[in-house]
């Protein structure tokens, strides 16, 4: 399906009902967003690992502008900005009062931004692997060098540089770089998923060239007045467990839950435990 928004057509999906008969009535289910990472990644990695929340929440996926099956635009017109309006213009076309946010990595920033500018038509949000502000990048880049081998240092700079030129070279990054996003990476899951998801390079290039290395939520955080669950790994590289952290310590009515096996990719290292946590937090909201 597709909204023609803001001047561009962005896809999205939906699982689950909305109104779920009980008895003799009809109860609602309320509906999240999950908005994917990046830049220039798609929804495709979540109905493989959050779908069956369609239990307690009609999940509605979505492409970010520019990104996955959305229309094409250009790299520099993808902002976090825009990212963030085109969030609050769907949930308007959907005709949609308030609506829950799940975000992951950089949807997870995504979903901050949200949070602060329209408080008014968000009930709850979950933040998942994320970071606040651009300060995320200095401590990954501490930990790759670190902790990474020669070739996963290698193909890092690629990402610390924007300098991407060809989804080969993207291949090569994520594939390099897999066992560390994920402490359960499996290369035959690694190629099924590369394969059924859509990734923009050129995308990618302009957010760590450009507007993530700028952007800064860290005292806006506190104006965050839903209910906020925060979920990180605590060997996550790329948005470092001390990031999260740094986000439970402002907003107000928050709830943090380190996931001690985990990398970047909680849901793939332990998914028991990541749904429990989040279908329980997303039931309170109606129990």
């Amino acid at each position: 399906m597709y909204a023609n928004v803001r001047g561009t057509r962005l896809y999205f999906d939906v699982d689950g009902m909305g109104l779920v008969p009980v008895g003799e009535s009809m109860e609602p289910r309320p509906p999240l967003f999950l908005l994917h990472g990046g830049p220039g990644g798609d929804h495709s990695s979540f109905k493989t690992s959050v779908n069956s929340l369609a239990d307690v929440s009609q999940l509605i996926y979505l492409d970010h502008r520019g990104s996955g099956r959305s229309a094409p635009a250009q790299a520099e017109d993808c902002t976090l900005d825009e990212n963030i309006q085109d969030l609050e213009a769907v949930r308007s076309y959907l005709g949609l009062e308030q609506i829950a946010v799940l975000g992951s990595s950089y949807g997870g920033m995504v979903a901050q931004g949200y949070a602060i500018r329209y408080p008014e038509h968000i009930e709850r949000l979950i933040l998942v692997a994320t970071a606040p502000s651009f300060r995320f990048l200095e401590e990954a880049r501490r930990i790759v060098q670190t902790r990474g081998t020669p070739d996963q240092v290698r193909v890092c700079e690629m990402l610390w540089s924007a300098g991407f030129t060809s989804q080969e070279q993207l291949y090569e990054y994520y594939k390099t770089m897999g066992p560390m996003y994920s402490t359960a990476f499996d290369a035959d899951k690694f190629e099924a998923g590369w394969h059924r998801g859509i990734r923009n390079f050129a995308q990618l290039n302009s957010g760590f060239g450009g507007f993530l290395r700028e952007f800064d939520y860290t005292d806006q955080l506190r104006q965050i007045g839903c209910p906020t669950l925060v979920l990180t790994g605590a060997l996550d590289w790329i948005c470092p467990p001390s990031q999260s952290r740094l986000i439970a310590d402002q907003i107000p009515d928050v709830r943090l839950e380190v996931f001690a096996d985990s990398a970047h990719s909680i849901a793939q290292d332990e998914p028991d435990k990541f749904m429990t946590i989040v279908r329980a937090f997303l039931h309170e909201r109606v129990a």
